[in-house]
């Protein structure tokens, strides 16, 4: 016969934990500029090279840095279009320009 007690193992009892949207939505953000609508997200590295569009250098192997594409573009959703920036130049974007497209 099973036993009436709850188990101390479940927390019945806790408080709401609130939902960590930047987990959820695995870093991915929309924002909005002068510069048009961008589909943002934060990557903790990679296992190869790009070349970042604001300082046309070379994001380097496990690097921390931003993949944004336009949304408000009339070829579609712009995933195809996505670029590799530093988190830096990314933030300095409306303040020069970008060297390459």
């Amino acid at each position: 016969m099973p036993r009436s007690r709850r188990s101390s193992r479940r927390p019945y009892g806790t408080g709401h934990v609130p939902l960590d949207l930047d987990r959820a939505t695995g870093g991915r953000r929309a924002e909005s500029g002068p510069d048009g609508e961008w589909v943002v997200q934060r990557v903790a590295g990679s296992d190869r090279e790009y070349r970042c569009p604001g300082c046309d250098q070379t994001v380097a192997v496990g690097t921390a840095h931003v993949v944004a594409w336009r949304t408000d573009t009339w070829r579609g959703d712009g995933v195809d279009e996505r670029r590799h920036w530093h988190t830096a130049c990314w933030q300095a974007r409306t303040r020069r320009g970008p060297t390459r497209r």
